[in-house]
């Protein structure tokens, strides 16, 4: 059973009245000791009340319809995952909130290494990396449609009663007869359904007595087709307050900093998270009711130049956009600058530090570019103050690696995840003494390092076809559904060399010094329809030739690996120097650099092993 508490921390500062905070009480559910450093994992909810009527909440669409209390106060409550050291002595003072992706936590796998993705467990901590730096770790829940026993969930008021045109985009990679909806029907069924063989293409009506809704789902007996993009505009109803998951994130860390409990905030979020995290700055969240400073330093890790559909009416949170799929969803709609993103916090004077880092992925399918370049395309703007803007070459969205039968080539095995670590050090430096992380590195039009995508001179590899367009985010009048579309933003996108490797940018030892030419974009595999666009969220890797004897024998452009290096010790020399060079840099860590040279060495057993 839950059990009421006021204080996670004994001896810290006593609960804030609650006239001071929004967080009106924090249940426990479940709180047990972890295996090292002396952690707690501490499992409940946290329950909030918020004035609709101040400033800091106004920005929250329907707060006005939400139902109230007899004080006059929306409540609402959210799951609520915490891991922190027992013994206040042993902790950083500084509060480490990922925003939770669907409800799971990316982060936690990628920066400890050796742990499993998703949520923490109360065994399965990898190397701990996250818990030797002494952060209190926090998950808020947020998003109100998630699934899954241990993930973290809002619980937002539902809005009885009111109903809207909501639209719902179908692409599946096997032939399916149904699809769930976003939200439920209105008690009078009605809906039109089209399909379109591409992003820009003419949608064509489908008969209505050819499909039909049986509950929550969308029944369609002549089959989705693969590669096809499917709209089905209905009327949906009972809407919940979306936007109430901002304020949820926002009040718990006003909540714990106003305690003592932590001196500091950093929110982080991965791709979802990220465009939350860019969300919750524009739209002014990074002050709390009473108008304090939330959030000390931000990092929105390949979150592209996107936002999301997270405040609004009959919001869906999951949604993306991309090259193919998505287009004419909210998510990627300005402001796109980080200037711009900070201009309410900045006004309010709580503008955090904030840290957007991309990879080669981002700027081809997440149009990453908007963030540094003008919205005509034509010039570099450069981030000022308290920003950092990074670009990763080479990389996909997510490490990863290995096969997908769903695209044509195999997958980009790039690591992010020491770099990630080292952006973990630095943020905390930078947030807790002021010293500042390394120069923004990102590819600039006036060196010629980002062009259109036709512009790009990859080499004509035997067997693999060329990515064609890149997502360029589109103009949107959300007055309509479909929505009226307009002119598209610029899509711009790092060159590469004579290998096919991108040349700007941050470069891993494994991009410094290849075996393979490493790309941010995969196609999708022609058993799945439409194979000349982009999959999402992938990456490709496609090896270099062996010997001199397969690459003249293939017609491989690119030179082999064995006239690129002796042996696997030299190979291994030049990875470790351009890790340590790194290090130094201060993108890596000194203590991930055997590591990192652990990695490219099974690489090369992988690649150059004869």
């Amino acid at each position: 059973m839950l059990r009421r508490v006021f204080a996670f921390v004994a001896g810290f500062a006593a609960c804030v009245t609650f006239s001071q905070a929004a967080v009106t009480r924090v249940e426990v559910a479940e709180r047990v000791d972890l295996p090292v450093n002396g952690y707690e994992r501490i499992a409940g909810k946290v329950y909030f009340a918020v004035d609709p009527k101040l400033p800091a909440n106004r920005s929250i669409v329907d707060i006005d319809l939400a139902p109230r209390n007899a004080a006059g106060l929306v409540e609402f409550s959210a799951d609520l995952l915490i891991l922190r050291p027992k013994d206040a002595a042993k902790s950083n003072a500084t509060a480490f909130l990922e925003i939770a992706n669907r409800g799971s936590s990316p982060f936690w796998g990628a920066l400890n290494l050796g742990a499993a993705r998703g949520m923490p467990g109360k065994q399965d901590m990898g190397d701990h990396f996250m818990l030797d730096q002494g952060f209190t770790l926090v998950w808020v829940g947020w998003q109100s449609d998630v699934t899954g026993a241990n993930n973290v969930k809002l619980y937002a008021p539902v809005l009885a009663g009111v109903t809207g045109k909501v639209r719902t985009e179908i692409l599946v990679n096997q032939k399916a007869t149904s699809d769930a909806l976003p939200y439920a029907p209105a008690s009078v069924p009605s809906g039109s359904l089209t399909m379109r063989d591409k992003a820009d293409g003419q949608r064509i009506a489908i008969p209505n007595d050819q499909w039909k809704l049986n509950g929550d789902r969308l029944e369609f007996a002549a089959g989705f087709e693969p590669g096809k993009l499917y709209d089905f505009v209905y009327t949906a109803k009972d809407p919940t307050v979306a936007g109430l998951g901002m304020a949820a994130v926002r009040d718990y860390i006003s909540y714990i900093k106003q305690r003592g409990e932590v001196k500091r905030a950093i929110g982080a979020g991965i791709s979802q998270s990220g465009r939350l995290l860019r969300t919750f700055i524009a739209d002014g969240f990074n002050g709390d009711e009473q108008g304090k400073k939330v959030f000390d330093g931000v990092w929105a890790h390949v979150a592209g130049g996107g936002h999301g559909d997270f405040n609004q009416r009959f919001a869906q949170a999951g949604r993306t956009s991309g090259q193919f799929s998505g287009v004419d969803f909210p998510t990627d709609l300005p402001p796109f600058h980080p200037d711009e993103l900070l201009a309410k916090s900045a006004k309010a004077g709580v503008a955090p530090k904030l840290l957007l880092s991309n990879g080669s992925h981002e700027y081809w399918g997440r149009a990453a570019g908007l963030n540094h370049v003008s919205e005509d395309g034509k010039r570099d703007v450069a981030p000022s103050g308290d920003v950092r803007v990074y670009y990763v070459a080479g990389t996909q969205h997510s490490s990863g690696g290995g096969t997908n039968p769903q695209v044509q080539n195999p997958t980009n095995p790039m690591d992010w995840s020491f770099f990630q670590r080292a952006m973990v050090v630095a943020m905390n430096k930078w947030v807790t003494d002021g010293t500042a992380p390394p120069a923004s590195v990102f590819p600039r039009i006036d060196k010629d390092q980002m062009v259109v995508a036709s512009a790009v001179r990859f080499p004509k590899i035997p067997g693999v076809n060329v990515v064609q367009t890149a997502y360029a985010p589109r103009r949107l009048d959300m007055g309509q559904e479909p929505p009226k579309v307009g002119d598209p933003f610029p899509a711009l996108v790092p060159q590469v060399n004579t290998d096919g490797n991108e040349t700007s940018g941050i470069q891993l030892p494994e991009l410094r010094y290849p075996l393979a030419t490493y790309m941010g974009w995969n196609l999708r595999n022609p058993s799945i329809g439409s194979p000349t666009e982009q999959y999402p969220l992938t990456g490709s890797m496609v090896a270099f030739p062996r010997t001199r004897a397969e690459r003249e024998k293939s017609g491989d452009p690119r030179l082999s690996i064995e006239e690129r290096y002796k042996d696997q010790q030299e190979y291994l020399g030049k990875i470790e120097a351009a890790a340590r060079e790194l290090a130094k840099q201060r993108f890596l860590l000194e203590s991930d650099v055997p590591q990192v040279v652990a990695r490219a060495k099974q690489r090369w057993e992988q690649l150059a092993a004869k």
